[in-house]
């Protein structure tokens, strides 16, 4: 069967390029001198018996971080930024994530705790482990990585042959085609990809085969490595000669397990690998790995693309390694292994003629540009080694004073980034902050999350059977269909509350500007309050507390009223303050005072350059992707101003507040101060029962309370609902200005998945 031609002729260049990614990256956690913790795996990060990001390997101080199989490597590594993040900012403050695969700082052996699993049978493997190979063997971390051929492309190139009649075992035969061939030639990827040049003296049982000052190309894929004894010969020649060989070994009593078989190839798709004769080899794990020390997250994208292109240009090639060639791969890895980083490989001649054949199948398949411009540039690190990634690694830790001083340095700078914007997940940026908040914790917590839409904040969380599907981080299907649609119109809200016996101020409503400009006697010299009868985020409100004086200025207001809709309410004006309630599953978990836009006054600056030094702040920016927004100085502002005699280029005395905006919403530039625990038990009731009459599981409420100590009276002076809010912003009670974090994100998790607490 030739499968260049294959793809030539029935067009299959594209499909052939197309997949299923998935990267398993193992981690020690160290403290900041680099050495390796003893403490036991994290409690924050739940059960490892099911969670399917953060799992144990060996022991219980290496992070075995795991991405959901992702379509492109964009996404994939997209994913481990995210999980990297999440567990970064959720490790002790003394602790980080070794970013080199040999272990430094290793502590004594007695000390080294094996991964404490539910599974019995999982604890008794890593006790045999020990006893087999040492703790400090165990402790070597590395990258997995799984690749899966689009389905449809075998299923084309199956249809389009007539050698083989049988699907599954065509299948069988390609990823056993690949797998051989990566065996074969697997020394070319380690020679651009291996960064384990040194490592702890301890970590050898007996003196160390390194001499003083030698570094090497790749200690962890050599034969002082993890790997199984010399002896172990396990035969790739078809599936069934795979399973017969394995099975005798185990069976013999030389592997505990078919899992101790520390290929640099794994068939995957069953449990036993008799199972894949009859169903077929899935994908296949590529275990080779080094972690790349200057990758945040272990390997660049751009490694990862050409990591892609040579397991295809595997399958490409027009021969299949025979078992004779593997056993060849295997010892050219042990030679290539063992050199001088900073030399030129003893094979850079088959090297450069595999990249060749590899340059070839990206013009045959029209790869993209940029594929090949990588090729290109690892092509030359055959002539020039000093750019290979082990040579800088070596020249690094030089100039640090070892492998543990460089580790460490590289393990707090990423901390250190991971922690800059605390608040998001870098990875999905794009996202609202609330949605972010969600699958933070959704991570951390072990929920599988599915992105069903990212621009409509769309998301799809599971554990076990059970399936939510949450939009916009809090709406959810505890929530009646009715409840935002009577939220979103805060006429029929009023009224609706008014019914249930709710405190709500008077308001009259007009369809059109010119009927409520000629209205403006009815409301002259009252304190009012001119808003859209359907918005969110304090958008054309403008209000008049000291008592409207002007028909100029309440024409204006009423214009920019009706900006965000075709009906406005033009409402009396509370007197007291607002704070924000944050109501779920009939309990109020957050109160918020939130302090209009506003700025103090030095004596030297005008509104205007003070209003833009406070925008500088760090938490502040748009507000969907910031808990705080820059405070703007539109047509409200100005208003606003004018009402207490200023302009934008007036320069108030020192420690003058200046009001910017009446209406206290932090989506126009408000400040956020938690008032959860000074706030009266009898309003947080109030707060529960208005969400009850909404209908809504999950709400945010607007609540007038001129006095939050004093217990709530039924009349206006004593408290009013002025809003009722549907999936309400979430970030400011997690990432208060002022006050405790509120994490309601969690709360809304442990609403949707009881099962889990």
């Amino acid at each position: 069967m030739n499968i260049q031609n294959l793809i030539k002729q029935n067009h299959l260049e594209l499909l052939f390029q197309q997949g299923l990614f998935g990267i398993e990256k193992e981690s020690q956690r160290v403290l900041a001198d680099g050495s390796i913790v003893t403490t036991e795996h994290p409690k924050a990060f739940g059960s490892r018996r099911f969670h399917p990001y953060i799992q144990t390997d060996f022991a219980e101080s290496q992070l075995e971080l795991i991405t959901p199989p992702s379509k492109t490597l964009e996404e994939a590594l997209r994913w481990l930024s995210a999980i990297h993040e999440v567990v970064l900012r959720t490790l002790p403050e003394d602790e980080y994530l070794f970013p080199l695969s040999m272990p430094a700082g290793l502590p004594p052996e007695a000390k080294i705790k094996v991964a404490q699993l539910e599974d019995e049978e999982d604890v008794a493997y890593r006790e045999y482990l020990v006893k087999s190979y040492g703790k400090y063997k165990q402790m070597v971390s590395g990258i997995h990585y799984n690749f899966q051929l689009d389905t449809e492309f075998v299923d084309a190139l199956f249809n389009s042959q007539n050698e083989q009649k049988s699907a599954v075992d065509f299948q069988n035969d390609l990823y056993l085609k690949i797998a051989k061939n990566f065996l074969r030639y697997q020394w070319v990827l380690l020679y651009f990809f291996s960064a384990t040049p040194t490592v702890d003296k301890k970590y050898f049982r007996g003196s160390s085969p390194l001499k003083p000052n030698q570094y090497v190309r790749s200690l962890r894929s050599g034969p002082f490595g993890y790997v199984n004894d010399p002896e172990i010969k396990v035969s790739f020649e078809n599936l069934q000669a795979y399973a017969d060989s394995l099975e005798y070994w185990v069976n013999s009593g030389k592997l505990i397990a078919e899992k101790e078989f520390y290929s640099n190839v794994r068939l995957r798709g069953a449990k036993k690998a008799r199972d894949l004769v009859k169903t077929g080899i899935q994908y296949l794990e590529f275990r080779l790995f080094d972690l790349n020390p200057f990758a945040p997250y272990g390997m660049t994208l751009e490694d990862a693309k050409f990591i892609h292109y040579f397991i295809l240009l595997m399958a490409w090639l027009d021969h299949t390694a025979s078992q004779e060639d593997i056993e060849l791969g295997k010892t050219r890895l042990a030679e290539v292994s063992w050199e001088d980083p900073l030399s030129p490989t003893a094979y850079s001649v088959e090297g450069e003629l595999l990249l060749l054949e590899m340059q070839n199948m990206l013009n045959a398949i029209q790869a993209s540009d940029e594929i090949k411009s990588i090729v290109k540039e690892k092509f030359a690190q055959f002539e020039n080694p000093g750019d290979t990634l082990c040579a800088n690694v070596v020249i690094a830790m030089e100039k640090f004073g070892g492998d543990q001083k460089l580790g460490a340095d590289i393990a707090k700078g990423n901390k250190k980034n991971a922690l800059e914007r605390f608040y998001a997940l870098s990875a999905f940026d794009k996202m609202e902050l609330s949605t972010q908040a969600l699958m933070f914790d959704a991570i951390r917590k072990g929920l599988k999350i599915e992105i069903l839409d990212e621009r409509d904040q769309f998301l799809s969380l599971q554990y076990g059977d059970h399936i939510e599907y949450v939009k916009n981080g809090n709406m959810t299907s505890y929530d009646r269909y009715i409840s935002p649609l009577i939220m979103e119109n805060k006429v029929v809200t009023k009224k609706v509350l008014a019914k249930a016996g709710f405190n709500v101020p008077r308001s009259v409503e007009f369809t059109d500007i010119e009927s409520a400009v000629k209205n403006f006697p009815l409301f002259e010299n009252r304190a009012v309050v001119i808003k859209p009868k359907s918005t969110n985020f304090g958008l054309g409100i403008t209000i008049f507390q000291q008592g409207l004086q002007n028909r100029d200025d309440f024409a204006k207001a009423v214009e920019i009223a009706f900006r965000e809709d075709k009906e406005i309410m033009v409402e009396d004006y509370l007197a007291g303050t607002e704070y924000r309630f944050f109501v779920l599953g009939g309990e109020t978990l957050a109160v918020l005072l939130r302090v209009p836009a506003n700025v103090m006054g030095d004596g030297v600056h005008s509104i205007k350059e003070l209003v833009a030094m406070k925008n500088e702040h760090p938490l502040r920016g748009d507000g969907s992707r910031t808990p705080l927004k820059k405070i703007a100085l539109g047509d409200i502002e100005k208003l606003q101003l004018k009402e207490q005699g200023w302009t934008i280029d007036s320069i108030p005395p020192r420690d003058q507040i200046v009001q910017l905006r009446a209406n206290s919403n932090i989506s126009t530039g408000g400040d956020s101060i938690d008032m959860t625990d000074q706030m009266h038990e009898s309003y947080k009731k109030i707060a529960v029962g208005i969400s009850k009459a909404m209908g809504a599981a999950i709400c945010g409420l607007d609540l007038i309370i001129p006095d939050l100590a004093k217990p709530a009276e039924p009349h206006l002076k004593s408290w009013g609902v002025i809003e009722a809010n549907f999936n309400p912003m979430m970030m400011m009670h997690i990432f208060p200005y002022i006050g405790k974090s509120r994490r309601v994100t969690l709360d809304v998790l442990n609403m949707l998945f009881p099962e889990m607490k």
